[in-house]
């Protein structure tokens, strides 16, 4: 169905960054944007979801420049999936945004919630784009907008984690992504993604096999935020930015940008019949396994908090990739259920890192012996989106984690199975630690001690939401309503 209703949430968000700058004076009125933009695209968002699960697929487009090229854009089931949790996390961030901002007295606070807002404009885009010129316009919008915020606090850590953040995202996507679209165009004739059979694709029969699969690795290789190994350095050295900027790249925006993109090219591009006839979607889930064991490895052995948590998303993102590409139903769902459950749990932690800081200026987890007890809220919510990461019921993460598991089994892939095994052990070996630090250690004596007495909770802007979002993830583990998205699409 045709239905200009659906540029409402990107109007919405692209107007927002301009109003943010011509309240810059105010600041009670700049961030209030945030909050007033943030409600109205989810609502308008939130107004689809009758339509798409009535099993329509919402279509416009917005300018043809050439056939078979134009910016378009959609919403169906997969679309819901991201176009629902960016616009609504905006909410809570932006109430965190404001404690962790004022709370470090930070500058340039008005380029740095003018860039938000960009990112959160691209992440919707890149829901919504019904071809994949659309998806690369938007894809390099998040680019080049979140690269200020890598870069805010502007010393040498900054600039270095945010040049190497930009030829990353940026060189792979000129390298790889941009080829991959010429050779779909020549061997497709068109770049619009089948919206309506998530089995076949949109490569017809006769296209040479060998130029088809050249096209998907390029895809894989362009799409550098999905932070598949090799292509995954740019996510901790991105680290060097604020809390809540790391809660962006990576529940938000960003991260799932890529990992949404990988998604809708191998469902919508490819084709789950393809990618099965080709022989691509195994190999890629090895890749996949590979990087969510190596990635879990290496957060075994972070002291800080933050590049813990940052190796943990690089291990978290594979498995929505490992999902999607063993191409059996049950893991496929499990793979874009994990898009959402991700976002809850992992937002959670980063804003739970955030409060920590500043309330305590602690980064070092083996510094915050007890500190569980002072901050009771914040390691509370912390802890209930740990045992999301490691998949413990009745958490979200537990129910992806089973239908990918459960997935392996039907495909008899031993290997992929124990890998999902092997790497919630691995959650377990780096997030219980933390736990245990907060909760049960006792605080080191002397001055450590006496500092331990004075520190409390942070304030109640940025320890609310946290605790909410780690409500959100009981509540989606409860009640998993992004699976009735998923059975809205066809093929699967």
């Amino acid at each position: 169905m045709h239905t200009p209703a659906l540029l409402m949430p990107l109007i919405v968000t692209f107007l927002a960054p301009f109003v943010i700058y011509l309240l810059r004076k105010n600041i009670n009125q700049r961030e209030g944007v945030s909050f007033v933009a943030a409600i109205l695209a989810s609502l308008a968002v939130f107004s689809f979801i009758p339509d798409v699960l009535d099993g329509q697929v919402l279509q416009y487009t917005l300018v043809t420049l050439y056939p078979g090229i134009s910016i378009s854009f959609c919403m169906d089931g997969l679309a819901l999936i991201f176009a629902c949790i960016a616009p609504f996390l905006w909410i809570l961030v932006t109430s965190y945004n404001i404690g962790y901002m004022r709370g470090l007295n930070e500058h340039a606070q008005t380029r740095y919630y003018f860039c938000f807002a960009v990112a959160i404009f691209g992440a919707l885009g890149v829901a919504m784009s019904a071809n994949i010129f659309t998806l690369y316009l938007f894809y390099e919008i998040i680019s080049v907008f979140t690269y200020p915020l890598v870069a805010h606090h502007e010393d040498d850590a900054a600039w270095a984690g945010a040049r190497k953040y930009f030829i990353y995202l940026i060189g792979t996507s000129k390298l790889f992504f941009l080829p991959a679209m010429v050779l779909t165009y020549v061997l497709a004739g068109t770049l619009d993604f089948n919206l309506h059979d998530v089995a076949t694709g949109i490569f017809p029969a006769t296209a040479n096999p060998h130029l088809v699969q050249l096209t998907y690795v390029l895809y894989i290789a362009g799409l550098a935020k999905a932070a598949i190994m090799p292509f995954h350095n740019w996510l901790p050295s991105a680290m060097v930015a604020p809390t809540p900027v790391s809660a962006l790249l990576h529940a938000v925006a960003v991260v799932k940008a890529g990992v949404f993109s990988v998604s809708r090219v191998v469902l919508s591009g490819f084709g789950l019949e393809t990618m099965d006839t080709l022989f691509l979607g195994i190999p890629t889930a090895y890749v996949a396994a590979f990087t969510l064991v190596a990635a879990s490895i290496i957060a075994l052995t972070k002291d800080d908090l933050k590049a813990r948590l940052a190796y943990s998303t690089v291990a978290q993102l594979s498995y929505v990739i490992l999902g999607v590409t063993m191409l059996a139903p049950l893991a496929v769902e499990g793979g874009l259920m994990h898009i959402a459950h991700h976002a809850f749990s992992k937002i959670t932690l980063f804003m739970g890192a955030g409060a920590i800081y500043v309330a305590t200026h602690l980064k070092q987890i083996s510094k915050m012996n007890g500190l569980g007890r002072k901050m009771p809220w914040t390691f509370g919510a912390f802890a209930v989106a740990s045992l999301s990461m490691i998949g413990v019921p009745p958490v979200c993460g537990f129910v992806s984690k089973w239908y990918m598991l459960r997935g392996a089994m039907e495909t008899h892939e031993t290997v992929l199975m124990c890998a999902l095994l092997l790497s919630t052990i691995l959650n377990a070996g780096y997030f219980m630690p933390i736990l245990f630090t907060a909760f049960f250690k006792k605080p080191a004596e002397g001055e450590a001690e006496a500092a331990m007495a004075h520190f409390k909770e942070a304030a109640p802007t940025m320890v609310v939401p946290l605790c909410l979002t780690a409500a959100f993830s009981v509540a989606l583990g409860l009640f998993p309503v992004f699976l009735h998205f998923i059975n809205t699409l066809r093929g699967l």
